[in-house]
This record gives C-alpha cells, structure tokens and sequence, in this order.
C-alpha cells in the first residue's frame, strides 16, 4: 500500500501566502539542511505562495517561479506583495481609483491589508492605498477579504 505525504498531495496547489522572516532565507533542493541551496534571498517581507508542507519544511513557490525547500523559520503569516509588470504602478485612494497617493515600481514589496475584485490596500514605505490586482504577486485570483491583522 503506497503511502501519500502531505508534501506530495496535490503539487502546484497554493495552500497559503506568507512572507520572509528574516533578511536571509535559503531556498534549498530538498526539505533538510542537508541539500543543497539553490537561491539566497536577502530581502525581508519577499513573499512566497506555500505549496507543500513536510515537517518543518515548505515548498515555497518565488515571485519569479523558483520552486524549493524552506525551513518554516524563515517564513513570516505576514502577508505581503510584489509589485509586477512595466513600469510604475499608480496606488490610489480607494479601491474604485480617486487621487493617486503613491507609485510602486517593479519590485516593490509591499504589506497586504485587503483585497477587493479589483485592487487591493497596501502599505509600505510611507504609502498607504489601493493597487490594482493586474500588478501585484502574493494574492489568489479568488481571494477577497476585510482585514488582515498586522
């Protein structure tokens, strides 16, 4: 009788959303200090979508498709977004648009406080406003929500 773990359930499925902890993280081949580091990030607050669990390991997906093993320690329920696309992305007053407040540009990483259909409201360095989903990474299609506590 084969025997299916959690971590390999269901691959490609997004389980959660969560962010860096700390200002370096090593996304690794396999779930043990044992394999090897494929990519260094060095940015606390990146975002990562939670593919699979295994212990104290999760496979984690990057903003730019890299798929590998992190210890759950560098990992933050912190939600944030990256700012995607060409060009700078305009942050607005409310989630129906109104006067710019801010501009991201691609990159950008930002703190995740709801979504709305079509934007949702960031914060980050001295901005507070609405983005349009078309430009961010580190949300759901689906998702829409209220409030998450920061």
């Amino acid at each position: 009788m084969a025997v299916v773990t959690r971590a390999e359930a269901q691959p490609g499925k997004i389980l959660r959303y969560v962010s860096q902890r700390a200002d370096r993280a090593y996304l690794r081949e396999g779930p043990s200090y044992a394999h090897q580091v494929m990519w260094v990030y060095r940015h606390k607050g990146y975002p990562f979508a939670v593919l699979a669990e295994f212990d104290v390991w999760r496979r984690v997906q990057a903003p730019d498709g890299a798929v590998g093993w992190m210890s759950a320690s560098m990992l933050s329920d912190q939600r944030t977004v990256l700012a995607t696309g060409q060009g700078r992305v305009k942050i607005f007053a409310s989630a129906d648009g109104g006067k710019v407040v801010g501009l991201a540009d691609p990159g950008a990483v930002a703190g995740l406080e709801a979504c709305a259909p079509n934007a949702c409201h960031i914060h980050g360095e001295g901005v507070d406003g609405w983005i349009s989903r078309s430009r961010i990474w580190g949300v759901s299609a689906d998702e829409v929500f209220d409030r998450l506590p920061r």
